[in-house]
């Protein structure tokens, strides 16, 4: 056994002539073990987060989406659409034309993001997981529908079931506003309400309305352009290739996006959120190893007697200071074992059981309690942590302090 080792071990567990180093060591292992369990549990409930956040998207957001680099709209006709639309691990293929446009029931009215879709859509996500009311239809031989954000519904006043159908205004695109007859200056399509979503996001359900494509290509006069390509991938597609083959096929006019690429804002600030998290923590982690240093320091002015007997047994100022040091690490070692533990114990129990709940009230929040995900990397980095502060922790009693006592 490695000797420093071996005596830093017997320093730290056997008892001490002064019981306030016991509990000096004590409490520096308890203060360890908490914010190792802090960081923890902290990490795994922002990934729990994540992964909720991302399953809200989902029932929006196609698995690829293709945009044009340059312009709004571009033709899915060519070639390379062709292409990529008989690519074996693509299984739907959508077209979608998406603008802002006016929408008036009655006497209400909003500003609104249509978007029209063609038969694939329903495929392409799961809409009907996300319906509140009625049902998902484009269009039937007598007229077109739409589906509203449920936030959009409520400000309109409007319900599937509905006699009256929503009017929508779109500016006439390369025409000047006739200031005579401002009306001339729109075109107008009508719309029954078929169906309302809502997706917890409020950028959807507050400003977003589906409509058939063809309905969308009226109201925005195009033929058959689109302003994106949303695609599905077959079971057992890998994400990342697929992706890399489109890109090669369509070149560098094109923007191909996974779903957290289409939401990068919000997934960028939720992991900005979590790594400011993780370094208040580390703070709070520094400031209880600091107590190493008062620990570490009374010990050595303890063991005096024991390092002139090493020192008269032949042992250098390198072994002793390495048995102090080697303390130090066990106090911030034992103490992030301990935390990782029982921090991944806790996790567990709340992805078990749900024990911290978001709320008194059950059904107010999207989910009743915290969502929990343990990734090992942020298990890793938090040992790490912990180790590496209590490192220099150990660092300066030992090399500083110990010139004076030891020499």
């Amino acid at each position: 056994m490695n000797l420093p080792f071996y005596i830093a071990r017997r320093y730290l567990f056997s008892k001490k002539s002064h019981n306030a180093i016991n509990i000096i060591s004590m409490v520096c292992v308890c203060g360890v073990v908490v914010a190792t369990i802090a960081l923890v549990c902290a990490l795994s409930v922002y990934n729990g987060f994540n992964d909720l956040v991302a399953t809200m998207f989902s029932s929006f957001d196609p698995e690829l989406k293709i945009t044009s680099r340059t312009g709004k709209v571009f033709d899915p006709t060519t070639a390379g659409f062709r292409q990529v639309k008989q690519l074996p691990d693509v299984a739907w293929f959508g077209e979608v034309l998406q603008d802002n446009a006016l929408v008036r029931y009655h006497e209400r009215q909003d500003v609104v993001v249509i978007k029209g879709v063609d038969d694939a859509f329903s495929h392409l996500i799961q809409i009907d997981s996300v319906l509140l009311d009625g049902s998902f239809i484009l269009k039937d031989e007598v007229a077109n529908y739409a589906t509203l954000g449920a936030g959009l519904s409520s400000k309109l006043g409007a319900r599937p079931g509905f006699a009256s159908p929503l009017e929508i205004y779109v500016p006439k695109r390369d025409e000047k506003v006739n200031m005579a007859n401002p009306a001339s200056s729109f075109n107008q399509e009508y719309a029954y309400i078929a169906g309302v979503f809502m997706i917890n996001q409020q950028v959807y359900d507050e400003g977003y309305m589906i409509v058939p494509l063809s309905l969308a290509r009226s109201l925005f006069k195009y033929d058959k352009e689109v302003s994106s390509i949303e695609l599905k991938l077959a079971d057992g597609a890998d994400l990342s290739s697929v992706k890399k083959q489109i890109k090669n096929i369509l070149g560098d006019q094109f923007i191909v996006q996974d779903r957290f690429e289409q939401q990068e804002a919000s997934f960028k600030m939720m992991k900005v959120e979590k790594w400011m998290t993780f370094l208040i923590l580390c703070f709070i982690l520094a400031i209880a190893l600091f107590n190493v240093v008062g620990s570490l320091s009374m010990l050595m002015i303890e063991k005096q007697d024991d390092v002139r007997t090493l020192r008269n047994m032949g042992a250098g100022d390198s072994l002793i200071r390495r048995i102090f040091l080697f303390e130090g690490w066990m106090i911030s070692g034992f103490g992030a074992l301990i935390g990782i533990v029982i921090g991944l114990a806790l996790c567990l129990l709340q992805q078990t059981f749900g024990l911290i709940k978001l709320g008194q009230t059950a059904g107010v929040f999207i989910i009743d309690a915290y969502p929990v995900r343990v990734i090992f990397s942020d298990v890793l980095v938090a040992f790490i942590t912990v180790a590496t502060i209590g490192l220099m922790a150990a660092w300066y009693p030992v090399h500083y302090l110990g010139r004076k006592w030891f020499n």
